[in-house]
């Protein structure tokens, strides 16, 4: 055993794991040189305007541009204009947010340099339809996305491909303007491709391989929407495509840099972290299960490392809609690891989105505790029957144990930290 007080001891790595992704710190160092025309600079996602504060403070000439954040998520800006929309599910703002940015790129010569400031967020805060469609089309899908079970990456190649901003079309309309992206990550793998559904990234994958997604989730589409992805017309641009031979794409901060900061945490104050990956995912309460089953063996058997350690992981799992509960992936990734792990004694842990929003709620997520079910069943709540119903949020609410940080105007994906003392 140790002195160390668990619960303070993993927010302490949380917040840690987030202040590795702050913009404010990743953005500068990651700066082009100034070109000889315009800068134009252009952004999208929860971050998006802390790193437009910090290209402004940090850029030697001219700038001009605009950015489009999530509601909540803005930050002052003097050259750059901000714009905020809707998050998860897009609004007629996103719409317009994304004509704007295809606006502020036309036009621009090889002399002239296009920033791109891309974070996890923005393929619903730019939601431009593909011709023929409408934006309550692309709601829909959205929504049936967001219950279906699909991974990220799955959910992007539908979206780019009922889309007119997404998969490489903002690279297109800004040619042969000079391309400049900076990445946040939020996705597992870090592939830019997927990242805000990549619009400065070739898109290798196809309208077939989107129209295989739909069939294998068995999504409910609205008319319009099955016969455009049938139909295969506008092509997303390709690998290989000579517009992006001016697009540079940089990774500035992923879920793993935020993990190495935790897993320094977690040295300093004397506890062996092991690091189980970046990109886990998988139905939220079975990652839940499965890390019950690590923990267990950490307290029984010493292995996969001995107690005191901390099991760290990051990436996203997903959640099949089947209740009509308050839930989000951390919390029912949580809930389920309560369960599975029966109220064993000196396993504690944590699981939040880095954003500060852990579905649709302004919740992070939540900390889980030896006591956690004892004590869910003197409030006189039932786990079990509270993670059938996706109601993880109103489960940790009720026990006082949620993790709110408020927005944190950066995004790296989920952080979770199982302790075992």
């Amino acid at each position: 055993m140790t002195d160390l007080e668990p619960r303070s001891f993993l927010r302490g790595l949380f917040d840690q794991a987030v202040r590795a992704a702050d913009p404010l710190f990743a953005v500068p160092p990651f700066l082009p040189e100034p070109p000889k025309g315009r800068t134009v600079v252009v952004g999208l996602g929860k971050a998006a305007a802390v790193m437009a504060q910090a290209v402004e403070r940090h850029w030697p000439g001219p700038l001009e541009g605009v950015v489009v954040t999530r509601d909540g998520h803005e930050a002052p800006t003097e050259r750059i204009e901000l714009l905020s929309a809707s998050h998860p599910v897009p609004d007629e703002r996103s719409e317009a947010g994304a004509k704007r940015l295809l606006a502020a790129v036309k036009g621009l010569g090889p002399d002239d340099l296009v920033l791109c400031l891309v974070s996890g967020g923005g393929s619903a805060l730019c939601a431009l339809p593909a011709p023929g469609l409408t934006l309550a089309d692309k709601i829909a899908v959205n929504r049936a996305l967001l219950h279906s079970g699909a991974s990220i990456d799955e959910m992007n190649c539908v979206r780019k491909h009922l889309s007119g901003f997404k998969g490489g079309r903002l690279a297109k309309a800004a040619a042969p303007a000079r391309v400049v992206s900076l990445l946040i990550s939020d996705v597992p793998g870090d592939d830019p491709a997927v990242i805000a559904s990549g619009p400065t990234v070739p898109d290798p994958a196809s309208f077939a391989d989107a129209l295989a997604l739909v069939r294998r989730y068995r999504l409910d589409l609205p008319d319009a929407v099955r016969r455009h992805l049938e139909a295969g017309a506008e092509e997303t641009p390709k690998p290989g495509d000579p517009i992006f031979k001016r697009v540079e794409n940089r990774l500035i901060a992923a879920p793993q840099r935020s993990l190495e900061q935790a897993a320094g945490f977690a040295r300093a104050q004397g506890i062996r972290p092991l690091l189980l990956g970046d990109a886990l995912e998988g139905e939220s309460r079975e990652v839940g299960r499965v890390m019950a089953g690590i923990a267990r063996s950490v307290r029984r058997h010493g292995e996969p490392c001995p107690a005191p350690c901390v099991l760290l992981s990051g990436g996203e799992t997903t959640v099949t809609v089947r209740g009509q509960g308050r839930g989000g992936r951390n919390v029912e990734f949580l809930l389920g690891l309560a369960v599975a792990l029966g109220g064993e004694r000196d396993i504690w842990a944590i699981a939040g989105d880095t954003d500060g929003i852990d579905g649709a709620e302004e919740v992070a997520g939540a900390l889980i505790t030896p006591d956690t079910l004892a004590r869910a069943r003197a409030a006189g709540l039932d786990a079990h029957r509270m993670l059938d119903e996706n109601d993880a949020h109103r489960f940790f609410a009720a026990l006082g144990d949620q993790v709110v940080t408020g927005p944190t105007l950066t995004n790296v994906n989920d952080v979770r930290a199982v302790l075992v003392l």
